[in-house]
């Protein structure tokens, strides 16, 4: 076997195990058998002449000369990719896959929205939308941009801030009729709380009045949860009171099943931003779709767009 034998498509199958240290995971990804995997590696070695990565019945790791090996044939597909996209864009039509990454309830409710107007407008590219309230890390998981609710410090990223999410707190017109309305905040420390077991400090909740003041109140309840989705059935099901993102509940406070709480008083916002792959950012699709975000995040209720980058 000689240097011919260095394919595209066993340097795409090696960085991916290379990233995901896993031979079993990335056939489950490329949706190839593993023995095919464990082929491309041994072929792709053979022809360079030097063992690539370290396999044990635990895990794959790179050697020194792998490591060298993966950073250039990042840039190396990352050049092929390129090209491709220049190619098609002589004709006018932007194509290939996109993989996103994004917070479950916002993908779900918001974020899908965008995406179809996103295909309407460019039909040929393809999108791969995952949900999770995970921290993933997107070079493993072949993610090429996240969009992420609350403070992100992952520096290895390239950040785009889109906005700020409103907040507010919220319940069932029946929850109130049964315990009554909080007139001041002390007044929540009485009442039924749904609150989110994945935020940290969701026993305490922030809250300004329009004097500038804050209040610091206890926040307690019998139901805790970790997705938006099941706090938003648990509000129109009458268990408590809750504090979330307009985004999560427009059309349920339009339609009178779930009314506002204390509206004189602010939760602080939360910053809503958008990580992209620093070697998928000069993808030309990639490029379209961060744009686009960006354009249209502000159409989301409760979102305040950030000022645009110059």
């Amino acid at each position: 076997m000689d240097k011919s034998d260095i394919t595209l498509e066993r340097m795409r199958t090696f960085v991916r195990v290379a990233e995901r240290a896993s031979l079993s995971a990335v056939a489950r990804e490329l949706g190839i058998g593993q023995s095919t995997v464990t082929r491309h590696l041994r072929e792709l070695e053979e022809a360079v002449g030097v063992p690539l990565l370290s396999r044990t019945t635990r895990r794959v790791t790179m050697t020194d000369e792998g490591s060298r090996y993966y950073a250039d044939s990042i840039q190396i597909l990352r050049l092929v990719e390129q090209a491709g996209d220049e190619a098609r864009s002589t004709r006018g039509a932007p194509a290939g896959t996109i993989r996103i990454s994004c917070t479950a309830a916002f993908g779900v409710l918001q974020a899908s929205r965008l995406i179809f107007a996103f295909q309407d407008r460019y039909p040929e590219i393809a999108v791969d939308l995952r949900l999770t309230d995970e921290r993933v890390d997107l070079v493993e998981e072949g993610v090429d941009i996240a969009l992420r609710l609350g403070p992100l410090t992952d520096s290895t990223m390239k950040l785009r801030a889109l906005g700020q999410s409103r907040r507010l707190l919220a319940a069932a017109p029946a929850y109130l009729a049964a315990r009554g309305t909080p007139a001041i905040p002390q007044d929540l420390s009485g009442h039924e709380g749904i609150r989110m077991s994945n935020i940290a400090g969701s026993d305490t909740l922030v809250l300004e009045g329009l004097d500038g003041k804050r209040h610091l109140v206890p926040f307690g309840g019998r139901f805790r949860v970790d997705h938006g989705l099941a706090a938003r059935e648990a509000l129109v099901a009458g268990r408590g009171i809750a504090p979330t993102h307009h985004w999560l509940v427009d059309d349920l406070l339009a339609s009178g099943r779930l009314v506002a709480i204390l509206p004189d008083y602010a939760l602080p916002p939360v910053p809503l931003s958008m990580l992209i792959v620093p070697e998928r950012a000069a993808i030309a699709r990639v490029r379209l779709l961060v744009d686009f975000l960006a354009e249209q995040i502000g159409r989301i209720p409760g979102i305040e767009r950030s000022q645009p980058e110059r």
